[in-house]
C-alpha cells in the first residue's frame, strides 16, 4: 500500500518535516541534480534535540511546531539583520507595522531613530510596534563585496612545521616564515605565502599533530615561537639550563634535518615550553608591558578562557568532559577559585598567546616590507576539537552530541565524521554572530589573507549524531548571509583578501554566492576538467578568474608523485586501493598523459619527454605552472615540495597509524630533508618561481 503523501517512507512526518525546516534541518539532500537522499528521521530529531528542539514524538512534534509557528509569526525581527551596503534594506524592516519606532545603538555608542545610512559595523536595533510589542535585533552593515587582490600575483604554499632551518627547534617557527616571506618577496617578487593553520594544539602524550582539529581557532599555538627572538630572552638569567635547552633543540634539529627523523611536535614543544619558563621570568619593562596589558584588555574573557583551560588541563588533563563537575563550567564558583588559584599558570598561557601573537605580526610585517601585495595567508579550520579550550568556553554556542562530517559521496561510500562540534546556528544569530566576529578579527590582526577550509560551512553542515556512523546524518542550514556579512566587514576592516577552499561537492548557488561578495576560489589542476561536456582537461581560458590556481594541495600528491605514479604505488603499499594496482597506474598514468598533451599542444613544454609521464619531471613540473600562470586566476601557488621534487604527500587521507602525516619536512626526491638555507638557494625552486614570474604565454 502506498504511503500517504504527508508522509516519507518510514522516516518523516509531514510535521516533522515542516518542524525540521523551520529550524534550517534537512529531511533529504541531493548529492546529485538527479537524485535525492532522505536522511533517516534519527538524525532529524537528534539535530533538532541539539537546537533544543524536542521531536522525541507525534505529540512533542506538534507542540514543538505549533511553539515556532507562533514565536515566529508573533516577533517583530529576527534575532539578526543584514544590510549590504548599497542594496534595499532588509525586508523585515519593510515588513513592520505602520508606525513602528526604531531605536538604532551603533557599534560606537552613538543613537539614531532611523536605520538609514548607517555606518558599516554590527549595531543594536529596536523596534516598538503602535501595539507596544518590541523587537530587538542586531544589525549587521557590510560593504557590498570583499577586498579584491591588487592585481595578480603568484605566491608559495608550506606547511609551516616542515619549513626548517638551522635555526628551528626540529620544526619550523615564525621566525622562519618570516624569512621566506622575506627571501620570496624580495627575489622572486611572490605576493603571497600560505601557511596551515597555526591554531592553538590540544596538549597530549601524544598531541594530535593535525592542524585542522586545534583546540582554539582563536588563538596560535606557541610552538611555533622561535625563543631566542622574545626580547626577554636576553635577560634570562639561567644561562646555563637555557645553553643546555638549545643544544637540546640542536640535536633535535639535526635527527631531522640529518638522520631523517619525524617531526616530533611534543618533543619540541616540551623543550620550548621549558625555555619559555625562564624567559617568562623575566619582568617586562614598561613599554613592553603596557603591550601585553593592551592585549588582554583588547581579548578580555576570551583569553583568560582560554588560558584558564590550559592551566587546568595541566592538572586535570586536556579532556574538560572529565574534570571535577565545577570545572566543566567556565562561569561556575569552582572555575573562578581554580583560575584564582592557578593564576601564575594561567599568566603564563595568556603571555605566551601575546608572544606568539606579536610574531605573527612581525611575520605579515616582514613580508609586506618585502613587497608583498598580500603577506601572510593564514589558515581557518572547519572547527575545534571537542575535547579543547574553545569548545570548553564557548559551549552555549556549540550543538552538544553532534559532530562535523560529510555525507557518503563518490570517493568516501562511509561519509565521514570529522569529530568536531558545530556551532548552533541559532545561538550565533542570538548574539549578532560575536563567536564568529571575535574569531576573524583576531585572525586578521595578522594576515594579509584568509583560506577558510570547507567554505561550503558558511552555508550548511552534516551533523553527525554522536554514537552514529557518518551515513546517518543530515545537514544542517546557516544563515550564508549573515555569514558572508560578518567576513566581508571584518575582511574590509582589515583590508585583507578571503580564499574559500571549495573542492568537491558544492550545493548548487553556492559558488555564485561566493563569487558575489569577492570570496575566492580554490581550482586545483588536475580537477578541471570539462565536466559537464566531454571530460577533457579544461583548456587555460576557460578557468575562473577569482580563484587560487594551484597544482596540489596538503591533502594531494606532491605534482612529482603524480607525475611519475608514485602516489599509486604509495597507496598501494599502505593497502588503500580499492582496485587492482594495475588499475590504478593505467587511470593515472592516462590522467597525466592528457594534461601532458594539452600542455604540450600550447607549447608549454621546452622539450617534450620521449619517455613516459615522469621522464623529465622538473620541466614537466614547470609546465604545469606555466599553464596555471596563463589562466586568468588573479592567485597562482605553488606547493613549496614541487621546487624540491618531494615526492610525499603532507597528508594521506583515509590513514591514521599508517603514514606520518603533519610530520614530514621538505625533502628532495630521494627524501632528504632540504632545510630553509638550501631551498633558497635551489635552482630548481628558483626556475620554478621564476615560471610562476612569468606571463605563461611561452615555453621559456
Amino acid at each position: 500500500m502506498a504511503a500517504a503523501p504527508d508522509e516519507l517512507p518510514g522516516t518523516h512526518s509531514a510535521d516533522l518535516a515542516r518542524l525540521a525546516e523551520l529550524h534550517g534541518v534537512a529531511t533529504s539532500y541531493r548529492p546529485a541534480p538527479d537524485r535525492t537522499v532522505e536522511v533517516p528521521a534519527s538524525a532529524v530529531t537528534a539535530a533538532l534535540a541539539a537546537l533544543g528542539v524536542d521531536a522525541t514524538g507525534p505529540e512533542a512534534v506538534r507542540a514543538a511546531l505549533a511553539d515556532r509557528e507562533r514565536a515566529l509569526r508573533d516577533r517583530l525581527l529576527p534575532p539578526t539583520l543584514v544590510h549590504w551596503a548599497g542594496a534595499e534594506p532588509p525586508a523585515a524592516l519593510a515588513a513592520l507595522p505602520a508606525g513602528t519606532r526604531l531605536h538604532v545603538e551603533t557599534e560606537d555608542g552613538e543613537v539614531r531613530a532611523t536605520a538609514d545610512a548607517l555606518p558599516p559595523g554590527v549595531h543594536r536595533l529596536t523596534a516598538t510596534a503602535p501595539d507596544g510589542r518590541t523587537g530587538r535585533a542586531h544589525l549587521v552593515v557590510a560593504p557590498d563585496r570583499l577586498p579584491a587582490p591588487p592585481g595578480r600575483s603568484h605566491g608559495l604554499l608550506v606547511q609551516l612545521y616542515s619549513l626548517l632551518s638551522h635555526r628551528s627547534w626540529g620544526m619550523g617557527d615564525l621566525t622562519d616564515l618570516a624569512e621566506l616571506a622575506g627571501w620570496a618577496g624580495r627575489t622572486a617578487g611572490t605576493g603571497f605565502v600560505q601557511v596551515n593553520p597555526l591554531h592553538a594544539a590540544v596538549p597530549g602524550a601524544p598531541t594530535d599533530p593535525s592542524p585542522y582539529r586545534p583546540s582554539s581557532r582563536r588563538f596560535p599555538d606557541p610552538v611555533h615561537l622561535r625563543v631566542e627572538d622574545v626580547p626577554e630572552f636576553a635577560y634570562a638569567e639561567d644561562r646555563e639550563r637555557l645553553n643546555g635547552l638549545l643544544e637540546r633543540a640542536a640535536r633535535l634539529r639535526a635527527a631531522v634535518l640529518d638522520k631523517g627523523a619525524l617531526i616530533d611536535r611534543d618533543a619540541v614543544w616540551e623543550l620550548k615550553r621549558e625555555a619559555l619558563e625562564l624567559v617568562l621570568a623575566v619582568p617586562l619593562g614598561p613599554g613592553r608591558q603596557a603591550a601585553y596589558d593592551a592585549f588582554r584588555a583588547a581579548h578580555g574573557r576570551a583569553l583568560d578562557d582560554h588560558a584558564t583551560w590550559y592551566a587546568l588541563a595541566e592538572v586535570h588533563g586536556p579532556d574538560w568532559h572529565r574534570w571535577p563537575d565545577g570545572l566543566r563550567d567556565p562561569r561556575s564558583a569552582a572555575t573562578a577559585r581554580a583560575r584564582a588559584a592557578l593564576a601564575g599558570r594561567v599568566e603564563f598561557h595568556a603571555r605566551l598567546a601575546w608572544l606568539t601573537d606579536g610574531q605573527l605580526r612581525a611575520a605579515q610585517r616582514a613580508a609586506r616590507e618585502a613587497g608583498m601585495s598580500v603577506g601572510i595567508v593564514h589558515d581557518l579550520a572547519v572547527g575545534v576539537h571537542p575535547a579543547g579550550a574553545d569548545a570548553w568556553a564557548q559551549q552555549d554556542v556549540f550543538a552538544a552530541g553532534m559532530s562535523v562530517g560529510a555525507p557518503p559521496d563518490a570517493f568516501n561510500a562511509r561519509g565521514q565524521d570529522w569529530g568536531l562540534p558545530p556551532w548552533r546556528p541559532d545561538r550565533l544569530a542570538a548574539t549578532g554572530y560575536a563567536p564568529y566576529r571575535d574569531l576573524l578579527r583576531a585572525l586578521f590582526r595578522y594576515a594579509g589573507a584568509l583560506r577558510i577550509d570547507h567554505v561550503m560551512g558558511l552555508f550548511r553542515l552534516w551533523w553527525v549524531p554522536e554514537g552514529s556512523p557518518p551515513t546517518e546524518g543530515t545537514y544542517v542550514r546557516y544563515d550564508a548571509d549573515a555569514m558572508l556579512a560578518v567576513l566581508a566587514l571584518e575582511a574590509a576592516r582589515a583590508g585583507a583578501l578571503v580564499i574559500g577552499e571549495d573542492l568537491g561537492t558544492v550545493e548548487p548557488g553556492v559558488r555564485e554566492a561566493l563569487r558575489r561578495r569577492g570570496v575566492l576560489g580554490t581550482s586545483v589542476l588536475w580537477f578541471e576538467r570539462d565536466w559537464e561536456g566531454d571530460g577533457r582537461p579544461l583548456p587555460p581560458e576557460r578557468w575562473r578568474a577569482d580563484c587560487l590556481a594551484t597544482a596540489t594541495t596538503h591533502d594531494l600528491p606532491p605534482t612529482a608523485a603524480r607525475l611519475t605514479g608514485d602516489h599509486v604505488d604509495l597507496r598501494d603499499r599502505l593497502g588503500l586501493l580499492t582496485r587492482s594496482a594495475a588499475e590504478e597506474r593505467a587511470e593515472a598514468t592516462a590522467d597525466v598523459a592528457e594534461w601532458l598533451a594539452l600542455l604540450g599542444s600550447l607549447g608549454l613544454l621546452d622539450s617534450p619527454a620521449a619517455g613516459p609521464p615522469g621522464s623529465d619531471e622538473e620541466e614537466e613540473i614547470r609546465a604545469v605552472h606555466r599553464f596555471l600562470r596563463r589562466t586568468p586566476a588573479r592567485l597562482t601557488g605553488v606547493w613549496l615540495p614541487d621546487g624540491t621534487g618531494d615526492r610525499r604527500p603532507q597528508n594521506l587521507p583515509g590513514t591514521w597509524d599508517e603514514y606520518p602525516n603533519w610530520r614530514l619536512p621538505i625533502a628532495d626526491r630521494e627524501g632528504r630533508p632540504v632545510p630553509l638555507e638550501e631551498l633558497v638557494v635551489s635552482p630548481r625552486l628558483r626556475g620554478l618561481l621564476e615560471v610562476l614570474g612569468g606571463d605563461g604565454t611561452s615555453g621559456g
